[in-house]
């Protein structure tokens, strides 16, 4: 029976969407052609009228050019909203895209959206409202960790356990699984934007450089590391010498963005540790023969697998496309919602 006839006859028309929606970047699944969006999340917006400027890749470009009427923001920090209008106005844009195509002139698609498992209900009630808001018909919302062990193909739903860790943005997510269920979970606010800050803290006491958040973001992609590399690498860091006042630039090795980002990466690997720690004797068997699958961003810095590697005494490796595992995940809950009810957070929890 279906309660609204107009609502289902939208729904025919409208797409089902699965959104990562990161701290750092979104990314939008749709049913059956997979990822169409990754973006920055980052938005632009007039202070004075509030206005969208611009959003995603576009108000990146601006990050730190901006005339003074404008602010680049990004809505979401440590994996959830901060910015509730913001939010809503970014997910209005990335459905509205994702929609050019269709013969519907106003959508109102099936979303699900990843979120972080330590999230507070009242985070996750923003999330929901902001997808509602943004002209969602329904909204599921799905702990990280199992949309990721989803997309990176980890047998969630065996007997055997299998552990993923999701490195992104705003959050590191990790959780064992074993038929369909968390074993052991944690979600640090400790990640990607975290080295970026290490890495601009670093460089402003040793060389008095101040670096914007792209610069360290650049930095971090290109030379940082988790583990001594077989030949070290260097990169220029451009900014402002807090000395002079003017622009100023060095040359800096790999050997110091390890011993800058080196914290971060410790409480990754210490967190991860005291997981393992809480998990069953048959399962941590299970985790010798299937090892420890890496998703997100912070997958690919580099060394990261052998330094867990050796501190885990587990075998490490990096799922495919592993920034897309999220999103991925998501959309396999939507081609069958009813076999994956489980892993969806219980809304009358958040309406509660």
């Amino acid at each position: 029976m279906v309660a609204n006839p107009l609502n289902w006859l939208m729904g025919f028309f409208s797409l089902d969407i699965g959104i990562d929606l990161g701290t750092a970047n979104t990314l939008v699944n749709v049913r059956g052609k997979g990822i169409v969006i990754n973006e920055p999340s980052w938005v632009v917006v007039n202070k004075r009228t509030h206005e969208t400027i611009a959003v995603g890749a576009a108000a990146k470009e601006m990050v730190g050019r901006t005339p003074v009427n404008f602010v680049a923001i990004r809505p979401l920090r440590d994996g959830v909203i901060s910015e509730f209008e913001i939010t809503k106005a970014m997910l209005e844009y990335f459905i509205g895209k994702v929609h050019q195509q269709t013969i519907v002139p106003m959508p109102r698609p099936r979303v699900a959206i990843g979120i972080p498992s330590g999230a507070t209900q009242v985070e996750k009630h923003a999330v929901y409202d902001a997808a509602m808001a943004a002209g969602a018909r329904e909204v599921y919302l799905v702990e990280e960790p199992r949309a990721a062990a989803l997309g990176a193909g980890l047998p969630v739903n065996d007997v055997k356990g299998s552990m993923i860790v999701d490195i992104g943005g705003g959050t590191t997510e990790m959780a064992v699984l074993s038929m369909g269920e968390v074993v052991v979970s944690r979600s640090l606010r400790v990640a990607g934007d975290e080295m970026d800050e290490d890495i601009i803290q670093y460089l402003r006491k040793k060389y008095n450089l101040l670096i914007g958040e792209r610069m360290a973001e650049q930095i971090k992609i290109s030379i940082g590391s988790a583990y001594p590399l077989q030949t070290e690498l260097t990169a220029v860091a451009r900014g402002r010498n807090l000395i002079t006042g003017l622009p100023g630039s060095i040359e800096i090795s790999s050997i110091e963005i390890r011993e800058a980002m080196s914290n971060s990466v410790q409480i990754i690997v210490d967190t991860i540790r005291d997981a393992l720690d809480e998990v069953p004797p048959e399962v941590v068997s299970d985790l010798l023969d299937n090892g420890l699958c890496l998703a997100g961003g912070g997958s690919q810095i580099l060394g990261l697998v052998p330094r867990l590697r050796d501190d885990l005494n587990l075998r490490v490796w990096i799922a495919d496309d592993p920034m897309t595992c999220v999103a991925r995940g998501t959309g396999i809950i939507l081609e069958n919602v009813e076999f994956f009810e489980k892993f969806i957070v219980d809304l009358d929890q958040i309406h509660s």
